[in-house]
């Protein structure tokens, strides 16, 4: 995270390149304007990871051109979510994109090896909230972590967790999701040391209100340590999990 920016400082440090030659490099202009969208080339410098591609609303050639901007600019690993099938497969005519499809992410390059303090474990209630589950790992993944995935161990079968204690006790961030009342946050936040993000999702009867009950639950919990993005949001989860999988002690 931030690596290559550190780099640059080292090397300068060590007088392996020059003032100049490290300016140059740094100073590169911090958007791309690319007529519909102004490409943010500066995000990694600023926060750590590069900007994300939303693909939702956006044509195939919108993203196909934001995504070369990013490339051209030196970035190694794009993540495009919420992107189907039919849009990835124009996007593939045009970059080297892998797919995947349950997540509805598309990767331009390479995922980042992973070089978290730790490991993040997904977890979801039951099997309907596997699709949101897997957009919050793939994203983890493409920003360097170490994830591991343990699904369909809602508090309705309690046996089922409680299996995972060790899984539960080692894990540096822990990202819990579930529809219907949303009652796993809290179970994981009372057994868990480390962070936990709570994922409401849009699995359940008409009194959920589309996760609406979910959300307001996780927003409720009486267990410390619990977090909460929005609605279906596996890609927020994802990323505040590796934000905080990389934190670092500032001197």
């Amino acid at each position: 995270m931030k690596s290559e920016i550190k780099q640059i400082l080292l090397d300068l440090k060590n007088d392996k390149i020059s003032l100049d030659d490290a300016l140059l490099k740094i100073k590169k202009k911090p958007y791309e304007d690319i007529d519909f969208a102004k490409v943010d080339l500066h995000r990694t410098i600023r926060q750590g990871i590069a900007e994300v591609i939303y693909g939702e609303g956006k044509s195939a050639g919108q993203i196909t051109d934001i995504a070369k901007a990013m490339k051209e600019n030196g970035q190694e690993c794009i993540l495009i979510t919420r992107l189907n099938e039919e849009k990835f497969l124009k996007i593939q005519k045009k970059l080297d994109i892998t797919f995947y499809n349950k997540a509805k992410i598309g990767i331009v390059g390479n995922m980042m090896e992973p070089d978290g303090i730790g490991k993040i474990l997904v977890v979801t209630g039951g099997t309907s909230d596997i699709p949101v589950a897997n957009e919050a790992a793939v994203t983890a993944k493409a920003l360097g972590n170490d994830v591991m995935e343990l699904y369909d161990v809602g508090v309705a079968g309690l046996h089922r967790l409680l299996s995972h204690l060790d899984d539960i006790m080692n894990a540096s961030v822990i990202i819990a999701i579930a529809g219907m009342e949303g009652a796993l946050a809290s179970v994981i936040g009372g057994l868990a040391d480390c962070p936990v993000i709570a994922v409401p999702t849009s699995v359940g009867y008409g009194a959920s209100f589309e996760g609406l009950s979910a959300l307001l639950s996780m927003l409720n919990s009486c267990a410390s340590g619990v977090s909460v993005v929005n609605i279906d949001n596996g890609f927020g989860a994802g990323y505040l999990a590796s934000m905080i999988n990389h934190m670092e002690v500032k001197k």
